[in-house]
């Protein structure tokens, strides 16, 4: 390929965007290039402060129990309060917590600011993707996705080699680096984005990508105007479709997660370095960074169907594979295989996840959705110590291909008929007590022809 075909290439993948997605996508680059706690905590508690390994892994847990509970909290505020005041709220509580974990001494404050962490690091994503879903065209989420998550490993490639030559100075300098830069992102969201939560009422009404508002859809199909019914957890909890993909995105989840908890205790065991697993887990960062771009190019108007499918495939037996790796290029190599399924898998299942979402549910949607990876977060170590310790890591990576086999199947069972449609209503509640949830986007019923974009830069002049 010559060099002005990839030119044209790149641009195509960056212009059509809207300037609000890129500077959403500027400000998760700067907090993903922060990320120090989440990558650190665990040395930082055993070697600087010299706490046990089973209390590095309290807290760690604590840390995601916090993401557990905000998942939900953050989904609630995204749609009531707006995006924007969320965003705003949990980074600017972000980089208070953090810094103020660097100062921590006695444990008890250790794990009680760790869980406080963990509740306003995980705040802002539901806004994110909300924001995101509202701002970006329905047939252009897809990369957009791809785009934020190539910028999320760009960022925390980046970060883990800094964050890693700061901690070799000072522990206290990579927490107060977090928290500054956090802090920016507070700075870029006022002074950048607008409020993009779709406005109530009206017939007609319509989010910021074009596509139908929930009270439009409802009062054209009757000829009524009105207030649009309040979408609750309750609602979210009791659409089956949309349980289902949240259920198997944790059953992928278990399996991702082990990249960072199984892989390094399977390789120590093995008698590998902490520089072997480094080297090994690497190509993750470099191939996300090298392929998300163009492999999203390939594959944003297929069958969303079969690309679930053939990743929940490639993720389990990527893992699987791991059972039969020897010297550190083969456990590469398995790493590869995953990777690959990881970067079809992630701008995909979030452009599913926005399709279900009716527009003015939203963040209760992603934040419901999101709580999916936090518990797989805290479930995955536990059940990759269990299996290690109990019968050896061959029987975790054979279980890894069992789930990425029943994920597979799952998706082609929930997704059956959903290209004619997925205008259904969450069921009522028991009493026909709360109302339903208004339609979500329809999905197409095969691959999209992709529109001409124009040709803009990725951030313009303000």
């Amino acid at each position: 390929m010559s060099a002005a075909s990839l030119r044209r290439a790149a641009r195509e993948s960056v212009s059509g965007l809207p300037r609000a997605f890129w500077w959403l996508w500027t400000s998760t680059l700067v907090n993903r290039l922060g990320a120090f706690v989440a990558t650190f905590m665990t040395l930082y508690l055993t070697l600087d402060r010299g706490y046990s390994a089973s209390f590095a892994g309290l807290v760690v847990a604590l840390h995601g129990l916090g993401g557990v509970i905000s998942s939900l909290v953050a989904g609630v505020m995204t749609d009531r309060l707006g995006r924007r005041p969320t965003l705003l709220a949990a980074q600017a509580s972000t980089a208070f917590s953090v810094a103020l974990l660097g100062f921590m001494e006695h444990p008890a404050a250790i794990a009680a600011v760790a869980l406080l962490v963990g509740m306003t690091s995980n705040a802002s994503r539901p806004a994110v993707a909300a924001m995101m879903a509202d701002i970006v065209r329905p047939e252009d989420r897809v990369r957009a996705f791809a785009l934020n998550y190539w910028a999320i490993n760009l960022g925390f490639a980046v970060s883990a080699t800094a964050a890693g030559l700061i901690a070799e100075y000072s522990y206290l300098a990579g927490f107060l680096g977090e928290a500054a830069l956090t802090l920016a992102c507070a700075v870029l969201v006022y002074v950048k984005l607008p409020e993009s939560r779709p406005e109530r009422g009206g017939v007609g009404g319509s989010d910021a990508s074009g596509a139908s508002g929930a009270s439009g859809a409802a009062g054209a199909a009757s000829g009524k105007s009105g207030p649009e019914p309040e979408i609750g957890l309750g609602t979210v909890l009791r659409d089956g479709r949309f349980m289902g993909v949240v259920g198997l995105s944790f059953l992928i989840s278990l399996i991702f997660t082990q990249g960072s908890v199984g892989l390094p205790v399977a390789m120590g065991s093995a008698g590998f370095s902490p520089g072997d697993y480094g080297l090994v887990i690497a190509v993750n960062g470099f191939l996300i960074v090298a392929l998300q771009i163009p492999v999203t190019r390939l594959i944003e108007h297929r069958d969303p169907q079969k690309l679930l499918v053939v990743s929940a495939l490639l993720a389990g037996y990527g893992f699987a594979l791991t059972a039969f790796a020897g010297p550190v290029w083969a456990y590469a190599l398995t790493v590869c295989v995953w990777t690959l399924a990881e970067i079809v898998n992630s701008p995909t299942q979030m452009g599913l996840v926005v399709r279900l979402s009716p527009v003015h549910g939203r963040g209760r949607y992603q934040g419901v959705y999101t709580m999916s990876w936090a518990v797989a977060a805290l479930v995955a170590p536990l059940m990759a110590g269990f299996m290690i310790d109990r019968w050896g890591a061959d029987w975790l990576w054979a279980t890894t291909g069992v789930l990425g086999t029943v994920a597979a199947v799952g998706y082609w069972l929930l997704m059956r008929g959903l290209s004619e449609g997925v205008g259904e209503t969450a069921p009522a509640a028991a009493g026909g007590g709360e109302p339903k949830a208004a339609p979500a986007e329809p999905l197409p019923a095969g691959p999209a022809p992709a529109e001409p974009l124009p040709t803009s830069g990725p951030v313009g002049a303000s």
